[in-house]
């Protein structure tokens, strides 16, 4: 089975793949002060709780736009399921051609979900990703990365607002009934929440004057399902969209995974 693993900067999500299917979707907050081994007993503790054993995962793949974490989780890799990690990077095959200033510098997610966006729907396609950030990335007719949009997230937005100010207070991040608040719970879901889907419908339509009107829109990340019940311009919300991209570029480097890591010296007495 293939283990794949995105790394980001609130939440680390992963995926257990039987070929094509997915089997488990595991989720645990990052934090870059956990060691290898701490992530390893709750990854194998969430595992066994899904009903896997450890011991089946032959292969991993991962992305991660944090980089203090990198490190830990191909550590992690080596250590609990002896095998070298498929790390997404400059020298990785992903089959996407990108046209950006410098390449480099795209989140190696962003390259992710592109690439599964592109296998799932097919281009011209707009991706937006709810995630610290809102991130949105075009790719167009021709299969080729644009690049895209970045904006905080909405998580960041209300808790800036709760930490800047005196008086306002962290809300549940639902739509109100109306965009008018009566109240200041009422008035933060606004702007927040109808706020967003404003900035989301806005960008879509400016993406989709350079793209064409037939460019698929595809939302993904942990808000994507709050904000397309008030922005109606997703084709199709895909929680699972960087989870299938790894497995995807995964394929496209089958057998780069199989390298073994070398065994720690003993060290005699």
């Amino acid at each position: 089975m293939l283990l794949t693993v995105d790394v980001g900067n609130s939440m680390v999500n992963l995926g257990v793949f039987d070929d094509e299917r997915l089997v488990a979707n595991l989720r645990v907050s990052t934090d870059s002060r956990r060691s290898s081994d701490e992530y390893g007993l709750m990854l194998r503790d969430l595992l066994a709780l899904n009903g896997i054993d450890r011991t089946v995962i032959t292969d991993v793949c991962m992305c991660s736009v944090v980089p203090p974490l990198t490190g830990v989780f191909e550590e992690l890799s080596e250590t609990y399921f002896q095998v070298k990690p498929l790390t997404v990077n400059a020298g990785v095959k992903t089959g996407l051609q990108i046209n950006y200033d410098n390449p480099r510098d795209v989140g190696t997610d962003r390259i992710v979900d592109a690439v599964a966006a592109i296998e799932l729907y097919g281009p011209p396609i707009i991706i937006v990703d709810f995630g610290t950030a809102t991130v949105f990335d075009a790719v167009s007719r021709d299969g080729i990365y644009l690049g895209g949009a970045i904006s905080p997230g909405i998580n960041v937005a209300a808790e800036a607002l709760f930490l800047n100010t005196s008086q306002l207070r962290r809300v549940e991040l639902v739509a109100p009934a109306s965009a008018i608040g009566q109240n200041t719970t009422e008035a933060l879901q606004s702007g927040l929440v109808l706020g967003y889907a404003g900035l989301v419908t806005g960008l879509v339509g400016r993406f989709k004057k350079i793209l064409g009107d037939d460019a698929k829109v595809v939302g993904t990340g942990g808000l994507a399902g709050i904000i397309s019940k008030v922005a109606d311009v997703f084709d199709d919300i895909n929680p699972d969209l960087t989870l299938i991209g790894l497995r995807l570029i995964y394929e496209k480097n089958q057998g780069r995974t199989r390298e073994k890591p070398r065994p720690s010296p003993q060290v005699s007495d």
